[in-house]
């Protein structure tokens, strides 16, 4: 893991592991599905893929990277491609901070509290 990818995949865990955030790292052998992202994660209820690139990369992907990305996002998942510990953290935290709102406004809903806009 000394290249700048490999770099990036390792902290990415890193963070992973300190979020108490539960994931797989798929390994390609050419067997499988093509495309596959880095880390194949779930945390709090939600579905998280994760392709790291190393940084300047970020538009690399890939057109099978980018065909399961799109295929995780249409069946309800999330999925991003990064390129440093920091900004997957700051994802999270947007992604943590949406998903609290959308609990909120489901319970809210159900015992039928109404907001104006």
């Amino acid at each position: 893991m000394n290249t700048p990818e490999g770099k990036v995949k390792k902290d990415v865990k890193e963070l992973l592991q300190r979020m108490q955030i539960w994931f797989y790292m798929p390994v390609q052998t050419g067997y499988g599905l093509t495309g596959i992202p880095d880390f194949i994660c779930c945390w709090k209820g939600l579905f998280i893929a994760i392709e790291c690139k190393a940084p300047g990369r970020e538009k690399t992907v890939t057109p099978s990277q980018r065909r399961i990305l799109n295929e995780i996002r249409e069946h309800g998942g999330r999925a991003v491609v990064v390129s440093s510990a920091v900004e997957l953290g700051l994802w999270l935290g947007l992604l943590e901070h949406m998903h609290e709102e959308t609990e909120h406004g489901s319970v809210e809903a159900e015992a039928g509290v109404r907001h104006e806009v």
